[in-house]
């Protein structure tokens, strides 16, 4: 198993290694539903902001949507193309600036809307404004994940159009997912249009967010397909969004760590690696979920070296429960952690000053590009 790891042997840890081909095998699949299903797919900064492959995006992808003005800017300059832009509230001092850069923006509560609707009406370049709305499902159980929890903060529930639609609205938009399944979408419209369809008719587009992970093995991309197209029969005026983040580099590439020492107390032995949970992989320890480790079993196994997996930080809790291992590990050997490229490389930090993993990409032609290194100014400019 060690031989698999070999062609990283070379490259700097920790660093986040972007493969090139299999993000375009995404990318290919998902252009696939959209022509299908005759919808719009759309990337989402917040799960990926790689801007250097964004180039190779646009070739399949149209657009991208924003949660902040920074992300909104940095579709601008770095895609060539004007953003979807949903915040939670906006801040006054930001609010011209995405109005430049943003085609679409959907408003959290009508009181936003209203708050701003006239200096979108005196904007030079035209804006397709929409509400984000809560239709009370979802088939997400983790909590800090789940936009539809009760007295979510996220969307307005379907009395907020007791007196009718605002004025000027022309879509609304949901988010109730979360790397789930076209089945639990399926769910999810049946709420929705429980809800809100009656608006439906009288609308230019509906954007159903994202969680759609149709580039997950298993995921069942003909039913989405059919789904999509069944919607836009009942509703032919619209146009249909989705705006998918994990799914556009899911299973792109690993996070690339090395052991740095193994400590055993009472019998528990850990690896410190050179990267850290907390400040790298936080969903690890948000969600939580157990990443795989190439050459790991995720469950204890009898008589195979066995590791708690302990981060470089020191937040007590910055460490993963045992893996089973095929081989004793050693001080410098490599360990691959599979799947980190979506959400993790936006969510990382610069908690205690460790190391910040490189970013890396990996071309189609073998060569190892290394795209950024950070170092003490980029630590230092964080908080000064």
């Amino acid at each position: 198993m060690k031989s698999s790891i070999a062609r990283y042997d070379a490259i700097r840890t920790p660093a986040f290694v972007l493969e090139e081909d299999r993000l375009r095998a995404n990318l290919e699949l998902i252009r696939s539903v959209q022509e299908a299903a005759d919808v719009q797919i759309i990337l989402a900064l917040k799960a990926f902001a790689m801007w250097r492959v964004f180039p190779l995006v646009g070739e399949y992808l149209s657009s991208a949507t924003a949660s902040s003005l920074h992300e909104a800017r940095l579709i601008a300059e770095e895609m060539g193309k004007r953003a979807h832009t949903y915040c939670v509230a906006y801040n006054p001092d930001d609010f011209a600036a995405i109005l430049s850069y943003s085609s679409h923006l959907t408003f959290n509560s009508i009181q936003q809307y209203h708050h701003y609707q006239s200096t979108i009406d005196s904007h030079t370049a035209p804006i397709s404004c929409g509400i984000r709305v809560n239709p009370e499902y979802s088939a997400v159980d983790t909590d800090l994940y789940n936009p539809a929890a009760r007295g979510s903060r996220l969307g307005v529930t379907e009395t907020a159009f007791d007196d009718g639609l605002p004025e000027g609205i022309e879509g609304l938009h949901f988010h109730t997912l979360c790397e789930s399944s076209s089945y639990e979408l399926e769910q999810t419209l049946i709420a929705f249009e429980a809800k809100f369809g009656k608006w439906l008719p009288h609308l230019k587009w509906v954007n159903m967010g994202g969680g759609h992970l149709m580039t997950r093995e298993g995921y069942d991309v003909p039913h989405l397909i059919q789904l999509l197209k069944n919607f836009k029969a009942r509703y032919p005026n619209l146009s249909i969004i989705l705006e998918p983040g994990s799914a556009i580099a899911w299973q792109t590439g690993p996070l690339v760590t090395t052991v740095l020492d193994i400590v055993e107390n009472r019998e528990v032995r850990t690896v410190i690696i050179d990267a850290s949970f907390t400040a790298h992989m936080p969903d690890t320890l948000e969600m939580p979920y157990r990443p795989v480790i190439r050459g790991a079993a995720s469950e204890v196994q009898t008589g195979q070296p066995t590791y708690r997996i302990g981060g470089v930080s020191c937040l007590a809790g910055d460490y993963l429960a045992e893996y089973s291992f095929e081989w004793a590990l050693q001080i410098g050997d490599r360990l691959i952690f599979e799947d980190m490229m979506h959400y993790t490389t936006v969510k990382t930090t610069f908690f205690n000053g460790v190391q910040h993993p490189d970013l890396c990409l990996l071309r189609s032609s073998g060569e190892l590009e290394v795209v950024r290194r950070f170092g003490y100014a980029d630590f230092k400019g964080k908080l000064g």
